[in-house]
């Protein structure tokens, strides 16, 4: 699938605003299938190696599905996560990837963002992760050419969407 093919994104409506709180721009079907079948390489921004962490479970669902996962995490940076050595930034990164999945507090994504727009070759999509969310940074990352799925799991989406070829 071409570049071109996943950062073309359906026109998101303008963020929502509610009792003061901002909710996060919907993500179609089609984005998600796109991304899921276009990004072979996922960087997994707050990789975890404890077992009792979400991260640590998708990163296996994923690599089952696939796709070649390489856990960012700063405090684990030399060390590996199923088999695959931690680095301590998107910067580290030997190799270019295809999306960003992002498990840190929402305060964190504007900084992902800013890493992954300063890499030599950006990423194709940015995945922010149930209940991670911050729509200034979002639509920098799509100003950019970026792909972004908001407030989704991957791991959760594949079952609904049936096996892609990453």
């Amino acid at each position: 699938m071409a570049d071109s093919e996943i950062r073309e994104t359906t026109e998101i409506p303008e963020t929502a605003v509610t009792a003061g709180a901002i909710a996060p721009a919907p993500t179609s079907a089609d984005l998600i299938r796109r991304v899921l079948a276009g990004c072979h390489t996922v960087a997994v921004v707050g990789a975890s190696a404890n077992p009792d962490r979400p991260s640590y479970h998708v990163m296996e669902t994923l690599i089952e599905m696939g796709h070649r996962m390489i856990p960012v995490n700063p405090g684990q940076a030399g060390k590996t996560i199923h088999g695959q050595t931690v680095y301590g930034s998107l910067a580290d990164i030997p190799v270019p990837v295809d999306m960003v999945d992002v498990f840190r507090a929402s305060d964190a994504v504007a900084g992902v963002v800013d890493e992954a727009l300063a890499l030599p070759q950006r990423p194709k999509a940015i995945w922010l992760q149930l209940g991670v969310i911050d729509e200034g940074a979002s639509r920098r990352a799509e100003a950019a050419g970026i792909a972004v799925v908001r407030n989704r799991c991957p791991a959760i989406e594949y079952p609904f969407l049936g096996r892609l070829q990453p």
